[in-house]
């Protein structure tokens, strides 16, 4: 019968309505996102997301006389050319041959010409959310950034309120206002300034009485000799202009302050009413910053239209270009071409689902707006906002609130990528149009792929995202696959980063950990995600409450993000309740945006869904983590990823219900697939008898893998023969973990007590037992290998018959020249004995005369063998041979490659850290026979001895 550990649970017990999720489901999910190869192998419509969205926003691809089109159809997925196993052993890439179908299509004749073309290869996510290239396991880490739409902001050094419309390609267009002048400005693309309401004017708000209508409400007022005597319409501003009774002069102007001799001058032309700005309307803005504006404005007369008294839409147009492109030309033609694409052209601009959801929120528009380019209604309510926040009516943004930031996971950051790609690619076809002769061209004469997997091979090979995999442990592993980076491509610098971005923001509470973080100049920059935490559409972090109905706590989960909570009286997870749900206490402590209240049971909204939820899953393998030092916390969190695998790995007795789910999510255990009846179990593989179906389920277990960081990666089964399975149980332990808990280090006896200055500071005492009995032995692989070439003198040899070495050194070599498997090596044995051609030139008579005796066997060779480097002793415990004549791919000009691996037994000694799980880490100082260790009244001597300070 297989061994489960029963975990008894001390403290209050919680009810756990929601499962913790997947804890790699961020990796799985966005790559399945972006690839859709479930929808592709069911040959379903596809979503426009990821690879999809790619090809549809390049394109079609018109010729640029438009006499040809390139029209994508559909892609699909050819079959891997190797297994995971395979890719890592020869050093490839875990990949799959991406094919799309293309039409070429002439307009002219309406034929088409169809092909399906090799793409190049995407490399494909393992089970396990990494990548596998050249051979090695990599993670893309997720980024958080900061998410396009629109930011409102205060700059208190230049004293003025701004806000940004950032789109996720395309202009920024930023507004100023100056508090001083109260002045509006507008800055496209960080160039000089313009006033607003010239940008206003060239999207079509061409008069005064326009651009105040959008602004303000306007009433009607009387005019008589009666209201000029009171003074009533004094200081009013008008909402139009009026005229004089010929209709020629204008006697005032929209949006000009009315003074008597003014409203005189309308009396005698035969105004009867006036219509003025109503400030004091719900729906206009109380404030006179966009008239100031109007007259700031600065506009050139015309001799043609002597009473042009503001600028025309061309002024505006031609004004905004100049900036724009300084010194250049300026044509009515090119500025409004350039003006419309910038802001409202798909192909220049694009606010991204993202920047649109955002602004849809934030200005609150009652119809679905889709758009992804900008809307003439976004830049006037932009405005209006703006000027809102500065009168105190509206709140300037946080820019470290998660509202404003959201995650770009694998699948996204892969997509922009390739769309750099892609368009260099269509940079290529549309040259290649106007070259070839339209008689004989094809589809694959215009389409070269070098563009796309060179996108392809620099985002996994050099990006700052794509990281090397930590592989110190499972925990490492996992803790890898969700980290949260603010650095990066389009993302923050170390130097740049101030104090309030790296800081703990009360949005972070169940979406990102407050504790790990790594110490340094990373700190608060790269972050973890908390357990519960998923990435919603947008890429905005959710996490889940439990909703609460008047009072009473129900079961009905909800996920809400950053922004959704503002609004809510949120309770913790430990609140006390009847066995019917209800909250009992006359009041209950809640947290509303950054604030903690007391508040009574019915204006509680939600509630935690588990105590847990604030944290990650580093912090939470830490037993009463409530008593510990935050900074030792982070400490602990941080060093549990670096512990070594052991050699007999222990679970901890005191845990805390996380290190099952931890283990099995990290991928290094085995786990059965469908329940079943055990019917053959050996070292290398278990067999389940399935309950339903013929044939056995075969599970083939890893033995002595080297990771990426040297440890060992070996799995052990951990059922019997004929014991009965269930669909998910554990039949195979990896490394560091035990029945399928994860299990880091060693349940030990500890003594807190000074002992002869040994463990003063941060020194730590051991017993020799421990060193004995292996408790802290872990093995370590190391990789070994040497390459075969061709060199100008001919072949290098792989052989037994190296010049001037004694054949004692030749004992563990088989006939070829390589290590046998099981040896024992000490640094400067030979693994491989290999010899390369010397120069003909430097040849002495003696070696003349030997060579026309004996032929080529006395041929001028030098040893070049591969050697145990210093420092380095163990056992080979496994030799790979890629060779080009068995169809290995190898690099130019190599013939052969022979890696050998070798593993080393390394015990615990002086130099060594140690750590516990709340940050107490210290070096061993001295190991110590076990006879002078303290012990215990009943004689058991301690195994560790700690400074008690």
């Amino acid at each position: 019968m297989s061994k489960e550990r029963q975990r008894m649970l001390i403290g209050k017990p919680s009810k756990e309505v929601l499962e913790i999720p997947h804890l790699i489901e961020i990796q799985l999910d966005s790559y399945e996102r972006f690839l859709q190869k479930k929808i592709v192998d069911f040959g379903k419509a596809l979503k426009n997301e990821g690879l999809q969205s790619v090809f549809e926003s390049i394109f079609p691809i018109e010729s640029p006389n438009g006499d040809m089109i390139l029209q994508f159809e559909s892609y699909t997925f050819d079959e891997q050319k190797y297994t995971e196993i395979e890719c890592k052993e020869k050093g490839l890439t875990y990949a799959l041959p991406l094919k799309a179908t293309i039409d070429l299509i002439f307009t002219e004749t309406g034929e088409i010409r169809r092909k399906v073309l090799y793409m190049g290869d995407v490399p494909l996510m393992t089970p396990r959310g990494t990548f596998i290239v050249n051979g090695a396991e990599r993670v893309v880490v997720s980024q958080i950034h900061r998410s396009p739409g629109v930011i409102f902001g205060y700059e208190s050094k230049e004293q003025m309120h701004t806000a940004r419309i950032i789109p996720d390609r395309g202009s920024w267009l930023e507004f100023e206002l100056e508090n001083k002048k109260e002045l509006l400005y507008i800055r496209i693309d960080r160039k000089r300034r313009i006033l607003a309401t010239l940008l206003l004017r060239a999207i079509g708000h061409e008069s005064r009485e326009e651009i105040i209508k959008l602004f303000y409400s306007v009433k009607t007022e009387p005019l008589s000799e009666e209201v000029i005597a009171e003074g009533t319409l004094n200081n009013k501003y008008t909402a139009r202009a009026y005229h004089g009774k010929e209709g020629t002069e204008k006697i005032v102007r929209a949006g000009e302050r009315l003074i008597p001799t003014t409203l005189d001058a309308l009396l005698q032309a035969g105004v009867k009413e006036v219509e003025v700005i109503d400030f004091e309307s719900a729906e206009s803005l109380n404030s006179t910053v966009i008239i100031n504006c109007l007259d700031k404005e600065d506009f050139s007369r015309d001799q043609e239209n002597p009473l042009k008294d503001e600028p025309s839409r061309e002024d505006a147009v031609t004004r905004i270009y100049s900036v724009i492109h300084p010194g250049e030309p300026t044509t009515l033609e090119n500025a409004e071409r350039d003006i419309n694409t910038l802001f409202f052209d798909t192909r220049r601009y694009d606010l991204g689902d993202v920047g649109r959801y955002k602004l849809n929120k934030r200005f609150d528009y009652t119809e679905e707006i889709s758009d992804r380019i900008l809307r003439k209604e976004d830049i006037i309510n932009t405005m209006k906002y703006l000027i809102q926040v500065y009168i105190g009516e509206g709140a300037v943004d946080n820019i470290d609130h998660l509202g404003n930031r959201r995650v770009r996971s694998v699948g996204e950051l892969l997509m922009n990528q390739l769309k750099i790609g892609f368009a260099r690619m269509e940079r290529i076809a549309k040259e290649r149009m106007s070259i070839k002769e339209a008689e004989t061209i094809r589809p694959q004469d215009l389409i070269s792929i070098k563009p796309i997997t060179a996108a392809i091979k620099e985002f996994f090979g050099s990006s700052q995202l794509s990281q090397f995999m930590d592989q110190v442990n499972p925990l490492s592993e996992l803790t890898h696959k969700r980290r949260l980076n603010a650095l990066g491509p389009g993302g923050l610098s170390r130097e740049r980063a101030g104090f309030e971005v790296r800081d703990v923001h009360y949005s972070h509470y169940g979406r990102m950990c407050p504790i790990e973080t790594p110490e340094g100049p990373n700190i608060g920059l790269i972050v973890s995600l908390s357990i519960y935490a998923r990435v919603n559409k947008y890429g905005f972090l959710e996490t889940p409450y439990r909703k609460v109905i008047k009072g009473r706590v129900t079961d009905e989960v909800v996920y809400l993000t950053a922004m959704d909570e503002e609004k809510y009286n949120i309770a913790q997870a430990g609140v006390n309740t009847d066995e019917k749900g209800r909250l009992v206490d006359s009041f209950v402590a809640a947290r509303h945006r950054g604030e903690f209240l007391n508040v009574p049971p019915e204006e509680i909204h939600y509630i935690d869904v588990s105590p847990k939820q604030i944290i990650s899953v580093s912090t939470a393998l830490i037993p009463f983590l409530e008593h510990d030092d935050a900074n030792r916390a982070l400490m602990g969190s941080n060093m549990q990823r670096q512990a070594v695998p052991l050699l007999r790995p222990e679970a901890p007795l005191i845990g805390t219900g996380m290190e099952r789910k931890a283990a099995v999510d990290s991928g290094v255990l085995d786990a059965a697939i469908r329940p079943g009846k055990v019917s053959r179990v050996s070292s290398i593989e278990v067999r389940i008898k399935p309950d339903s179906g013929d044939g056995e389920d075969i599970y083939p277990l890893i033995k002595y893998k080297r990771t990426n960081q040297d440890t060992c990666f070996n799995q052990k089964p951990v059922v019997r023969v004929g014991e009965r399975i269930k669909k998910g149980q554990v039949i195979a332990d990896g490394p560091a973990t035990d029945l399928g808990e994860l299990a880091l280090g060693k349940n030990v006896l500890v003594a807190f007590m000074p002992w002869m200055g040994y463990n003063y500071e941060d020194a730590i005492l051991i017993s020799e037992r421990v060193v004995k009995e292996d408790l802290f032995t872990s093995v370590h692989i190391e990789e070994f290998d040497v390459e075969v070439r061709e060199t100008k003198l001919g072949m290098e040899q792989i052989t037994r018959d190296i010049p001037n070495v004694s054949e004692e050194a030749f004992k563990d070599l088989d006939e070829d020249g390589v290590v046998r498997v099981g040896a024992i090596v000490y640094p400067g044995s030979i693994l491989v004995g290999k010899v390369t051609p010397k120069g003909e030139t430097d040849i002495t008579p003696e070696y003349k005369l030997l060579n026309s005796i004996f032929g080529e066997k006395a041929k001028n060779v030098k040893d070049t063998s591969l050697r145990v480097p210093h420092g380095t002793e163990g056992t080979v415990i496994d030799i790979k041979r890629l060779r080009r004549e068995d169809g290995d791919e190898l690099s130019p000009g190599v013939e052969e490659v022979v890696k050998v691996f070798i593993a080393t037994k390394r015990k615990l000694q002086e130099g060594d850290k140690l750590a516990g799980r709340h940050g107490n880490k210290g070096v061993v100082s001295r190991v110590l026979p076990e006879e002078d260790m303290p012990f215990l009244p009943d004689g058991r001597a301690v195994d560790l001895v700690l400074n008690p300070l």
